[in-house]
């Protein structure tokens, strides 16, 4: 049996590394290790000899030993000595005589999950971080009242500062669950109270947290085609079998020939992405087969805050007298996206359930943002805020209207009652090469046409236009006036 020689170790020993004499001499040992220059069983010097050689102190050394036999390195024999326990030169550390799994190739792709390499495959969810034209979604964080914000907070934080610090309700802070309930039960017309509130960071939370507690492999899911990315990534991660359902001038149909669905996505009051409403037949229409086939409703009431030219539909869990819709909603368009807050309104059922599966995900949202939230909402700061920002983007949306008419007449605006964003389509064939123009013009352009799957899709555009001020939104689209319906600069 050899022994490990004390020059290799002076030789590895790096007087400039982080760290005490201990910690080098430890690295010296590991890297002897790693290199294949201290192999598995090789016995190591007396601590007294190797303090000898390297001008240490014993107990030093001792330090070094003990640390690395707790570390699984070195195996210690009280009147045999010190040797080496792993074998690190292929296939990294293993204890002595165990089997070891072949390495990878350093190449080599991770080892997923069936579930993990879906996740990936969908291309994940990212939104914008900067506001700029034409980011869909965006809202104006200059226009919030942010001094405002910050007092509430401040008093919050004067008052209980410590529960607010501390682990929250899974279920959400009652007091921001009470002003939600009542919020939507006078705007949206939903029937609930706030033992049915479920408190998130964000709608697509809801639909992940939806996705893995009602899905199994292969279940099927209708969605609206075309429809939110969002919502198909989160499905068909957790293995659901799509079905696209057509859109028609009353909004999703309905086709009970289509296999039966385990949940029904829609966007009912602001089609996304086309913005159109559906009627109240096909609504009641969706609530009745649902029930029929026992299937969950989620019903997705993104930017319904925001409706500019009527009143706004009430929501379709309105509606429901059985117990079949979930409803989804945010604050992230509404306050602004880093708060990280959002909801779910469960039927009865579905409370217990989703509250457990909710704690293995995250345990609950920032105490501090529910608790102000919840007195931005109590004391009518909220109703406010909507009202002044309705106003604020109905301006804007009106001024990217009039510069489309001015300057990009072959952009046809399609349903523009509401939202922060106005899908335009464009002449058919030309999205890629205008998109690839606006780009080098340093425009953004969301696609509208990616979002279409088994419908054939319609060349178009999405335009974020609520974060941009008027001069800023005509500027734009002059700047786009550029690009001809080719897709070609224009002289």
């Amino acid at each position: 049996m050899t022994t490990i020689k004390p020059r290799l170790l002076l030789s590895l020993m790096d007087t400039q590394a982080a760290g005490g004499r201990r910690a080098r001499l430890c690295a010296a040992l590991r890297e002897a290790m790693r290199s294949g220059q201290a192999t598995l069983g090789e016995q190591l010097p007396s601590s007294r000899h190797l303090a000898q050689d390297l001008g240490l102190s014993r107990v030093t050394v001792e330090a070094a030993y003990a640390q690395l036999e707790a570390e699984g390195y070195l195996r210690r024999q009280v009147g045999q000595g010190s040797f080496v326990a792993i074998d690190m030169r292929a296939t990294g550390p293993r204890p002595s005589g165990r089997p070891v799994r072949a390495a990878p190739p350093a190449d080599a792709p991770p080892l997923l999950s069936a579930r993990g390499r879906r996740m990936v495959d969908t291309g994940g969810c990212r939104e914008p971080e900067h506001p700029r034209a034409f980011v869909a979604g965006s809202p104006d964080l200059q226009a919030f009242p942010t001094a405002l914000w910050r007092q509430l907070l401040q008093r919050r934080l004067r008052q209980n500062a410590e529960a607010l610090m501390f682990y929250g309700d899974p279920q959400g802070l009652p007091a921001l669950r009470e002003a939600i309930a009542r919020y939507l039960g006078q705007s949206r017309g939903v029937r609930c109270h706030a033992g049915q509130v479920l408190v998130l960071t964000s709608s697509q939370q809801a639909l992940q947290l939806l996705s893995a507690a009602l899905l199994d492999d292969g279940d099927t899911v209708w969605m609206e085609d075309p429809g939110y990315a969002g919502a198909r990534t989160a499905f068909c991660a957790y293995g659901a079998r799509m079905v696209d359902i057509p859109l028609d001038e009353h909004g999703a149909t309905l086709d009970a020939t289509r296999p039966p669905a385990r949940l029904i996505y829609l966007t009912p009051s602001h089609q996304f992405p086309t913005g159109r409403a559906m009627s109240l037949p096909r609504r009641l229409s969706f609530i009745a087969h649902a029930r029929a086939s026992r299937a969950w409703l989620i019903e997705d009431d993104y930017d319904s805050e925001f409706l500019y030219d009527h009143q706004s539909t009430p929501a379709l869990q309105g509606l429901d007298d059985h117990g079949q819709v979930i409803y989804i909603g945010t604050f992230s368009k509404s306050l602004f996206p880093s708060v990280r807050l959002a909801y779910m309104v469960l039927p009865e059922a579905l409370v217990a359930p989703l509250v457990t599966a909710r704690t293995i995900c995250d345990g609950h949202p920032s105490q501090p943002m529910q608790a102000v939230a919840a007195d931005f909402m109590d004391q009518g700061h909220f109703a406010a805020h909507l009202r002044l920002m309705r106003q604020l983007y109905r301006s804007r949306r009106d001024a990217l209207l009039q510069a489309l008419h001015s300057h990009l007449p072959w952009a046809s605006p399609m349903d523009h009652r509401g939202g922060l964003q106005m899908a335009v389509r464009l002449p058919d064939g030309c999205e890629q090469a205008c998109t690839r123009q606006a780009a080098a013009l340093g425009i953004a352009t969301p696609s509208l046409g990616e979002l279409y799957h088994a419908a054939p899709a319609v060349d178009g555009w999405r335009l974020g236009f609520a974060a941009l001020p008027p001069e800023s939104i005509d500027a734009a689209v002059r700047t786009l006036a550029r690009v001809s319906a080719h897709g070609q600069y224009r002289p």
